[in-house]
């Protein structure tokens, strides 16, 4: 046997051992450096594998450690988290239930559009699916919803945070994607290369994103106006009447800091880690606010600063250290000087107020805990990918998809299943990181745009935390819901939202300027 097949066997058994020990539930980051280790072995004693490959190792990890994009994760893990124990989600489940509660199918439609309010603001999947099935799901059936429709809902509407930006999930794939196409660049002769950024990937998602919310409450309308069993609206005399003070008092805190953090990034104020730093402070003043304790007039006021600090970076060169710089740009400094000690005070206030009311401890906590998995499945996975690189993976992948009728969309179809298949038994962050760095550059050097292939698996993705019977989504909810309420419900509930996510896939597919018009026009 020839060495380029030895590798091409090696690296096969290498992808198959890796999903076959998945099913085993040892942490996938063990299984990523165990397998790159043992078919690293074989693929040396074989003469198959350069140890000089491995060369570049602590090269890769420095640059993934360093890299001033990723360091946007921990900030917006740490804003969703301090949002999600702020209880943003109770306000705005009574204002959109108040509101909407008398039109048939109106709290699930509350359900929904909190569900995108809570994805653009958190981004954080499990948490906001357990806060809707612990607050919304016990209203929906106290009210005669069916149990598989309130069920359904509550699990798409919080898996929304999968693709409606700012989210984590896009902040790793832009990673991800970026080093994909610039490799794909690369291996076509082309050192020009040009690359692709966080802030184009949420512009993408924008509209894919948008259009799955409007297929949801489309779905839940009709459903309901043919089934008006299936969610009865609610009396005027039970829903109450909201008052345009308290619907803003709901709606304004998360609405701003998506305003503050996304329109920062799409309007190129800032990049995505500036913006997540934004959203994070943002996030740890309104728990400050909504904890007990005197001068709450300071926290307001810092808001306001952050808010002038903003609008003075917009309109004047802030730049520090220039030899004569004009009166204007002289006197915003010195504002802005005032504005910063402000907000600093704010800032301790707020984290004091959260410290003492044991909030900040448990978020640091959590932030701390989901952003050491998220870097170490990355540095494994960085191991993984040299290795089977080294034995000629990335050949063998080519070879494959270019047997695959339809060229590039079918080679695109087939990774799709691939990835929708995968879902079944991995986390978002662990097929990004294993699966994209392997297709991608293949599928990109076929002429696949980068922005629509990611917006594809990010839609992916989030079909995979609703599909029975091991979407993550059907677990955070199975362990919330109240008694009458089974499993079979819940895989039951979901499978129209399932179909309406593939039909959001199909469109998006057939239609790639959903996923590149806006980007065109931002960027």
């Amino acid at each position: 046997m020839s060495t380029a097949a030895i590798g091409q066997v090696l690296d096969l058994l290498m992808f198959a051992s890796l999903c076959g020990l998945i099913l085993t539930g040892i942490p996938v980051v063990f299984l990523l450096v165990g397998c790159a280790i043992v078919f690293g072995t074989a693929g040396i004693l074989l003469g198959v594998f350069d140890t000089f490959l491995l060369a570049a190792l602590a090269q890769r990890i420095f640059g993934t450690m360093t890299g001033e994009t990723l360091v946007a994760i921990p900030l917006f893990v740490f804003m969703g988290i301090m949002l999600e124990r702020s209880r943003i989600a109770e306000e705005l489940l009574e204002a959109m239930g108040r509101l909407f509660g008398t039109v048939r199918g109106g709290l699930a439609i509350s359900v929904s559009v909190v569900g995108a309010l809570l994805a653009a603001s958190t981004g954080i999947v499990g948490a906001t699916v357990v806060t809707m099935g612990l607050i919304a799901l016990p209203a929906m059936l106290r009210r005669g919803y069916d149990k598989r429709f309130a069920c359904g809902t509550v699990c798409a509407a919080g898996t929304l945070g999968q693709i409606i930006p700012p989210s984590t999930v896009m902040v790793i794939l832009g990673e991800v994607i970026s080093a994909a196409y610039q490799q794909a660049q690369l291996a076509q002769g082309l050192f020009s290369v040009q690359t692709v950024s966080v802030g184009q990937l949420f512009a993408g998602a924008m509209i894919p994103g948008l259009m799955l919310v409007g297929l949801y409450i489309l779905y839940q309308l009709l459903l309901c106006l043919w089934r008006p069993e299936m969610g009865p609206a609610m009396a005027p005399e039970e829903a109450g009447r909201i008052t345009t003070g308290q619907l803003l008092r709901a709606l304004l805190p998360p609405i701003i800091l998506v305003v503050a953090v996304l329109g920062s990034i799409l309007g190129g104020v800032a990049t995505p880690t500036e913006a997540a730093s934004v959203g994070a402070i943002g996030a740890t003043l309104l728990a400050g606010l909504r904890q007990a304790g005197p001068r709450g007039w300071m926290i307001w006021l810092a808001g306001l600063a952050a808010v002038g600090l903003v609008m003075l970076g917009i309109f004047f060169d802030m730049r520090l250290g220039r030899a004569a710089p004009p009166l204007s740009d002289r006197i915003a400094i010195g504002v802005a000087g005032v504005l910063v000690v402000i907000l600093a005070a704010g800032i301790a206030l707020a984290l004091w107020r959260t410290f003492r009311g044991g909030v900040l401890s448990a978020v640091s906590h959590s932030t701390m805990t989901i952003t050491a998995m998220i870097f170490a499945t990355l540095i494994g996975a960085t191991l993984f990918s040299l290795v089977f690189r080294g034995l000629g993976g990335d050949e063998t992948v080519k070879e494959l998809l270019s047997l695959i009728p339809g060229g590039a969309h079918g080679a695109l179809v087939a990774v799709m299943v691939l990835i929708f298949l995968m879902g079944f038994f991995l986390d978002f962050v662990e097929i990004t990181i294993i699966v994209v760095p392997i297709v991608g550059p293949v599928l990109l050097a076929m002429g696949i745009d980068p922005i629509w292939l990611a917006v594809l698996i990010a839609l992916n993705l989030q079909t995979s935390f609703l599909t029975p019977p091991f979407g993550f989504s059907l677990f955070y909810l199975g362990g919330v819901v109240p008694a009458g309420v089974g499993t079979g419900d819940i895989y039951r509930g979901v499978v129209p939202y399932v179909l309406l996510q593939l039909l959001a896939i199909a469109l998006v597919m057939l239609f790639p300027a959903l996923a590149t018009w806006l980007p065109a026009q931002l960027f």
